[in-house]
């Protein structure tokens, strides 16, 4: 009895792997916190605010990735369209933040400022129950998950796939996107929702908040990876890849593709939605641009970059293209585009399998 753990664990890392696993929570989880909150400010090792911030925002981004990795390194399916589940997750956090403002707000009304504006004189039926964390925390995984699971029942039914998928996500968030940005929709229209000042009683400008949900999205990370990690190391995850691989041949055998690409992507759904809950307390905005196809388009290069179909790839992948997009957008705000195109085209050319498959050559070579 007392052995089955210690199998269970072996077949999701290896000793090595564990240690990896193990050094990497410690340095984002442990000591980056820590440089930020105990280390003065004076000190070359001090971790700054806006530093914290901005890694919080990368791992939410790794979350993204993982969740990507999983439906298409592992299943086979490119989705262009992820960016409209991680803004809904945003959205259901961003409601409840905005109800938390209460009459702090410009107009001092318990309403929105946005809804003040537009003259409305009540919270819209679909807003109801937002005030409380534990309803938006729940929508802000099930809407995500039931958009997913109705738009990929009637898709995999119909036997969708390939470029065609990819063609229908793309419209899907577009769509969407449009939708949101109405202001009768009732979502901010084209400025979405901002000005948030506090979750849960805790101011959202104080440091010791911006750690708080720096660790909250290295947790929401970590639990996420050993979550996909078990997936696609179990029975489950072997069928997945000989979908990926051979469909055809996954059906002959007796297993229903249908079933299991749903839930994988029902699953990457989710998880896209606890990536933007965790996200947008951290960047103080949600608006429709978080849907638009290009930033879908941009989720699928991270995952290309790191290495599909490793996991660990992903998150590489989301944190090297978004840090040189941060560094060049500053540098070169007008080259941005490029770079990332070129980044694109040399990774499909020279590195297929990404910077993870690279590096797993070089250290096969040594």
């Amino acid at each position: 009895m007392t052995a089955e753990p210690a199998v269970g664990l072996k077949a999701l890392h290896s000793r090595r792997g564990w240690i990896g696993v193990g050094a990497a929570t410690l340095i984002v989880g442990v000591i980056v916190p820590l440089l930020s909150v105990a280390v003065p400010a004076s000190s070359p090792l001090h971790v700054p605010d806006y530093l914290v911030a901005l890694l919080g925002k990368f791992l939410c981004y790794g979350i993204v990735a993982l969740a990507i990795d999983l439906i298409w390194g592992f299943t086979g399916i490119l989705s262009l369209g992820h960016g409209v589940f991680f803004a809904l997750g945003g959205y259901a956090m961003g409601m409840y933040l905005m109800l938390s403002i209460g009459a702090q707000g410009v107009y001092k009304s318990v309403l929105p400022d946005f809804m003040v504006f537009l003259d409305w004189k009540e919270l819209p039926w679909f807003w109801r129950g937002f005030d409380n964390l534990s309803v938006a925390l729940a929508a802000a995984l099930l809407v995500p998950g039931l958009l997913a699971f109705a738009f990929g029942y009637f898709a995999f039914r119909s036997r969708i796939r390939g470029v065609y998928f990819s063609i229908i996500t793309q419209a899907l968030t577009y769509a969407l996107m449009l939708l949101f940005f109405r202001n009768e929709t009732g979502f901010g229209g084209n400025n979405g929702l901002t000005d948030f000042k506090s979750l849960y009683g805790y101011d959202l400008h104080e440091p010791s908040t911006k750690v708080a949900l720096y660790v909250l999205s290295a947790l929401g990370l970590l639990l996420t990876y050993l979550l996909c990690r078990f997936i696609v190391t179990s029975k489950a995850g072997r069928v997945l890849r000989a979908i990926r691989d051979v469909e055809s041949r996954a059906m002959f055998v007796g297993f229903n593709p249908t079933s299991y690409k749903l839930f994988a992507w029902t699953l990457s759904a989710i998880l896209c939605g606890l990536a933007g809950a965790l996200y947008v307390p951290q960047v103080g905005i949600i608006n429709p641009g978080e849907m638009q196809p290009a930033n879908s388009i941009e989720m699928a290069i991270w995952v290309a970059v790191g290495g599909r179909a490793t996991l660990f790839g992903a998150i590489l992948g989301a944190f090297l293209v978004n840090g040189m997009r941060s560094f060049f957008t500053a540098a070169m705000p007008n080259a941005w585009l490029y770079i990332l195109g070129s980044l694109f085209i040399a990774v499909t050319l020279f590195f297929p399998d990404g910077v993870a498959g690279a590096l797993g050559r070089l250290k096969r070579k040594s």
